[in-house]
């Protein structure tokens, strides 16, 4: 911050120090103005552009502050100069004195602010950008948000000047005509008795109802803005149609017929999407027929002598696709037609907010949720088009196991997946761009990992750039820099594993105005509506979470507020969201890592507790791993919790189960649990935490009483 900015603060903090010191801020109350009253009056009277003028430098003075006072001064306009007057002198100052706090927040914190968050405060520009004047005229009509810190709050965005000075001057009308009626109306009291005249009531009913009647209208503006161009239907086939039939769209589905809404679910693929086809399901048969072949692999330290396994690898995607057939029937058409659903399986593309063309039959609802999910992104490597790539995908419909597995991606599906055919047999090898693998994760548990999958065979390359795939006598290779030199990498199959985008192509978003994030989800306010707020979206299509169980978090949210949003909706709440890497040892957390809280600026405690030290983890020789606690520091608050550790998914429901219902690691530790069981090093983890944060000095003094008691204390 340069030195000039500095002084102005210091100029500021002083004018405000002196404003208290003076005892300036004792004026501004009921009984001071109402003693003065009588005075006031005749000085007005005497000299009434005086006075008038006077009372407008001090309001732009204390607004401009951002001082207490405001609302009471608007009162006193009221009571001194009458409706009038007061709206006239009231509404400039306070318009002037808010554009003076705007420029000062502006001048002093925008640039550096916006250089601590940029990421935070992009989104923040490009929704001021396109809304910033309706998001400042609904705050100035709600009296609930406080004028002055929409003033310093909107110095720190990028809208102009003048929009802000306009809308503030519009907005801030109507609610200064109501307050300063209402000082008119206390100005006329002569005792406590004249509160109960109808005229006072009035006033402050006026001031009560005035929150509702302004977001009612608000909401009419926004609506007929979003709207505007297209005709609502007379009467709807449906209160929902859900396009998607994977895992938000069949919760969405089923939450929609559970409270007898009438739904149609639209499907152009397979019921069950991703995560039942390609992802999960899938994924999951194949970790653990690969650990059935570790299992063998080295059962010999448990004194069971195996020969090595032999894979049959038609047999193992013969048992993950069983996987997929056995789970079919709960996300089938005939499941969800028996709930009341009605399926459509063709495209669905929006003709208007309200109509979806699906096949040659066009639909009417009032609520469309979106649910189309997301795909695998391939990058645009050069040379990759001629290369045999696999994906979440594809990866299914192998009949062979690969001899030469490069993968490339070292987030979850990547490592899993590298896991997962070593195991069976392949040469893989595991190409990552960043540092470590587990990106999000902390240092610690990308490094253990990596230890992990090296151990098993795994040729790990982490901080590695892939350049492009070339091919050579039949073969293909992924060029790579690597530590600063180039390596080139021979491979059967290519397995990208570097992200997934969302499906938005294809709907007919564009034509009515539904726009997407640099992260290319839809662009979503927190209760899940695009800028028309009859059209709604969850799952991997939303983010920013790629996960079954986030996409079914946010599938009641949709259907929630789709059908009940007129009474009452609710924002996302994500701050409890699990996650698990299926590795062997799994990957587990929910809340804040150490990465997390240090780049949010979070102060906490680290609490740590090998699998070494787990009765049960030693008798199932599964020692590998660990367990750390974020707290605030002193206080047993959980900020976030991760488990690397056999099964560990299984077990965090506790941590998480705790968070969300604010219990500390005090209630964990006093809780009992079964032994021996991989869960209790929850509790054992809890325990570290109270050992750290003995009563000290209490202890000292038991230790003297127990002295005493022995008769040795002397």
């Amino acid at each position: 911050m340069n030195r000039q900015r500095l002084l102005i603060i210091a100029l500021l903090l002083l004018a405000v120090l002196g404003f208290y010191l003076s005892g300036a801020h004792t004026f501004f109350t009921l009984e001071t103005l109402q003693a003065y009253r009588s005075d006031f009056q005749a000085a007005f009277n005497q000299s009434p552009w005086r006075v008038a003028g006077i009372f407008f430098i001090v309001y732009v003075a204390i607004t401009s502050l951002s001082l207490p006072g405001a609302t009471l001064l608007t009162l006193l306009g009221g009571m001194l100069f009458g409706l009038g007057w007061g709206v006239l002198i009231i509404s400039f100052a306070s318009t002037i004195g808010a554009t003076l706090a705007f420029l000062l927040s502006r001048f002093l914190f925008q640039k550096p602010i916006e250089k601590r968050f940029p990421r935070q405060f992009a989104a923040v520009n490009r929704g001021v950008e396109r809304d910033g004047a309706l998001y400042l005229f609904t705050m100035r009509l709600v009296p609930a948000f406080p004028f002055f810190m929409i003033n310093l709050v909107m110095g720190l965005t990028q809208i102009k000047t003048t929009t802000f000075y306009w809308v503030s001057q519009v907005a801030m009308f109507p609610g200064t005509a109501i307050y300063v009626n209402a000082g008119g109306q206390l100005g006329d009291l002569e005792s406590l008795a004249g509160i109960l005249s109808p005229t006072l009531i009035a006033s402050f009913v006026m001031l009560a109802i005035f929150p509702w009647i302004a977001r009612r209208i608000v909401s009419l503006v926004q609506r007929r803005k979003a709207y505007k161009g297209f005709t609502r239907p007379a009467h709807f086939d449906y209160d929902i149609v859900v396009i998607g039939g994977g895992s938000a769209g069949l919760v969405t589905s089923y939450i929609g017929s559970a409270v007898k809404a009438k739904v149609a679910l639209v499907e152009k693929h397979k019921m069950g999407g991703d995560c039942l086809n390609t992802g999960c399901v899938p994924s999951k048969a194949l970790i653990r027929a690969a650990h059935a072949a570790h299992e063998v692999r080295t059962a010999s330290r448990f004194g069971v002598n195996t020969s090595e396994p032999e894979i049959d690898f038609t047999k193992v995607m013969s048992h993950v696709h069983q996987a997929i057939t056995d789970i079919e029937p709960h996300d089938s058409v005939e499941r969800y037609s028996s709930l009341g659903v009605e399926v459509y399986q063709d495209h669905a593309t929006l003709i208007s907010p309200w109509e979806i063309k699906v096949g040659e039959k066009t639909l009417t609802a009032r609520h469309i949720v979106l649910a189309t999910g997301a795909r695998p992104r391939v990058p645009t490597l050069p040379g990759i088009e001629h290369a045999p790539v696999l994906t979440s995908e594809n990866l299914w419909s192998l009949t062979e196991l690969p001899k030469r597995l490069v993968v490339l991606g070292g987030g979850a599906i990547g490592c899993e997946l590298s896991q997962s055919f070593a195991r069976l047999g392949s040469q893989v090898t595991l190409v990552e761009g960043a540092p470590q693998l587990l990106g999000r994760e902390d240092q610690d548990v990308g490094d253990y990992v990596e230890r992990v999958l090296t151990r098993e065979g795994v040729s790990v390359m982490s901080g590695a750039k892939a350049v492009e795939v070339t091919q050579d006598d039949q073969q293909h290779q992924l060029v790579v820099e690597h530590n600063g030199e180039r390596a080139t990498l021979s491979f059967d199959y290519l397995l990208v594993s570097v992200g997934r985008q969302a499906n938005v192509e294809g709907m007919g978003l564009e034509a009515l105005g539904i726009t997407t994030t640099n992260a290319g989800t839809l662009d979503l306010n927190e209760r899940l509506q695009t800028r028309l707020p009859n059209i709604w979206a969850c799952g991997d299509l939303a983010g920013p979470y790629q996960l079954t169980h986030a996409a079914a978090h946010q599938a009641w949210h949709a259907a929630v507020n789709a059908l009940f949003g007129e009474l009452k909706s609710f924002a996302v709440d994500y701050r409890f969201m699990p996650a698990v890497v299926y590795l062997q040892p799994e990957v587990a957390r929910v809340g804040l890592n150490e990465k997390e809280a240090t780049a949010k600026g979070v102060a906490f405690e680290v609490t740590h507790y090998a699998m070494s030290e787990s009765d049960r983890a030693i008798a199932e020789g599964a020692t590998e791993g660990f367990i750390k606690v974020l707290t605030v520091p002193g206080k047993d608050k959980i900020l976030g919790a991760t488990i690397v550790a056999q099964n560990a998914g299984e077990w965090l429901g506790e941590f998480t189960l705790a968070m969300k219902h604010g219990l500390g690691l005090n209630k964990i530790l006093g809780t009992i649990h079964p032994y021996p069981t991989l869960g209790e090093a929850a509790k054992a983890t809890a325990g570290v935490w109270k050992n750290a944060h003995k009563p000290e000095r209490i202890l000292a003094l038991l230790e003297r009483y127990f002295r005493w008691r022995r008769g040795t204390e002397k």
